[in-house]
């Protein structure tokens, strides 16, 4: 790596691969592309340890994305600083459409030392640990209405009519208890979508809990 005191390196991250770009915070030195490394730890420690003597500063930029939070807060106990930064914030040439790992990486070395990235606030553990609870209710949400919609799907092919008003309640249930399909086959298949929207609504209904649980030590 460079011998600036100051060394802003930019993170192109993925599921199994970063690649990694730096640049002296001086004007006019030109940016180093330094590879592509692993998202072990180990890598991260071995990228860390390549930082020469002189570096006094090391800063780290990588774009938000799926892979969560867990390299900001490794790099934030590994280098003296990391930006988790905003891609929709981020200066864009017109017309540049290109996109390589490595192009990347560079550019986000280039727009740390400019002063054009934008920060996000990223979340403690806790927080995250809050927010996946109404993520994964969202997908079961969702779960017991593609759920519900194939088994009202099964019943009007079938032409089974239920004469009541409100579904799912206890009167509506016992009259799916006492459906009788016109072949053991449909039969199995009713009773098996019966049971998964069962299952999800009980999935549903223990996530609920656990969020209300859970929100009251929450800061």
């Amino acid at each position: 790596m460079s011998q600036s005191p100051t060394l802003l390196v930019g993170m192109d991250v993925h599921k199994d691969t970063i690649a990694v770009a730096y640049v002296a915070q001086e004007p006019g030195a030109e940016v180093t592309y330094l590879g592509t490394i692993g998202t072990r730890q180990c890598d991260i420690e071995t990228l860390i340890r390549k930082r020469p003597s002189t570096a006094q500063h090391l800063i780290c930029s990588y774009e938000a994305g799926p892979c969560g939070s867990w390299l900001y807060r490794s790099l934030q106990n590994k280098a003296d600083d990391c930006w988790v930064v905003a891609p929709s914030l981020s200066p864009k040439k017109a017309g540049d459409r290109v996109k390589t790992d490595r192009r990347d990486a560079v550019q986000l070395a280039r727009l740390a030392r400019s002063g054009d990235l934008t920060p996000v606030s990223v979340p403690t553990v806790d927080d995250e640990a809050i927010r996946d609870l109404p993520r994964a209710r969202e997908d079961v949400l969702r779960d017991v209405k593609d759920a519900t919609f194939r088994l009202k799907a099964f019943v009007l092919r079938q032409d089974i009519r239920y004469a009541g008003r409100a579904t799912w309640g206890p009167a509506h249930l016992r009259w799916l208890a006492e459906v009788v399909c016109p072949t053991p086959a449909q039969q199995r298949v009713f009773q098996e979508d019966v049971r998964t929207v069962t299952e999800h609504t009980e999935r549903l209904g223990r996530l609920d809990q656990e969020r209300r649980e859970q929100v009251t030590s929450w800061r």
